[in-house]
């Protein structure tokens, strides 16, 4: 019976290992491949970020009309936002450790840091643990997105203190980037998109 029992665990941790390093379900789209529909995506992409389409948006161009309406949400989230850079960055961070999406992580933790959130803070995020010494504003923000990310609810203590720090938009922006970056995770995590060459995952599996 035992032997059965530490049989069955090596298959489980293989399993486990074949899955972890598969990558490139949707691997990027060769130009000669693509539909019409996804070439116009494409030129689309490149006219409003001036560069080429990457990460979440390889796998997303399988559809293109998913991938521009997506990228255009991202274009107001990450860069029109009612929230500072720290604090729209941080709230990025907390949605990457929340599904363990390297991609995502490795993209906005530098970000975040140029953004001025402390380096004391995103070592806790990665570590998955509440960080201490936060401005009252990162509080407030880390206090709603983990609120909401256990219960599926806002308390209302929790809303009116939202409120008051960041303004009705800035709650609302606030959710409109933890589900934004949150359908890109998904997205990642499914397709099994792969760092950028070199790049190291940052993130450990949350125990």
């Amino acid at each position: 019976m035992r032997w059965m029992l530490l049989a069955m665990g090596v298959l489980t941790m293989a399993g486990t290992a074949r899955r972890a390093d598969a990558q490139d379900r949707m691997p990027p789209i060769p130009a000669d491949k693509m539909t019409d529909a996804q070439t116009r995506a494409v030129a689309e992409f490149k006219a409003a970020r001036s560069v080429d389409i990457s990460g979440p948006f390889v796998p997303l161009l399988r559809s293109p009309e998913v991938m521009s309406r997506a990228r255009a949400m991202g274009d107001y989230l990450r860069y029109k936002s009612a929230l500072p850079p720290r604090l729209s960055e941080f709230v990025i961070l907390l949605t990457a450790r929340r599904w363990t999406q390297q991609y995502e992580w490795n993209a906005h933790r530098a970000l975040a840091l140029q953004g001025g959130l402390r380096a004391e803070i995103v070592e806790a995020i990665a570590d998955g643990r509440r960080p201490e010494r936060m401005a009252a504003d990162e509080e407030v923000v880390y206090t709603l997105c983990d609120e909401l990310a256990r219960t599926q609810s806002v308390s209302d203590p929790t809303y009116a203190r939202a409120v008051a720090a960041l303004g009705e938009q800035g709650v609302i922006d606030t959710l409109g980037l933890t589900g934004y970056y949150t359908m890109l995770a998904m997205v990642l995590n499914t397709a099994r998109t792969p760092l950028p060459p070199g790049a190291a995952p940052g993130l450990k599996p949350l125990r």
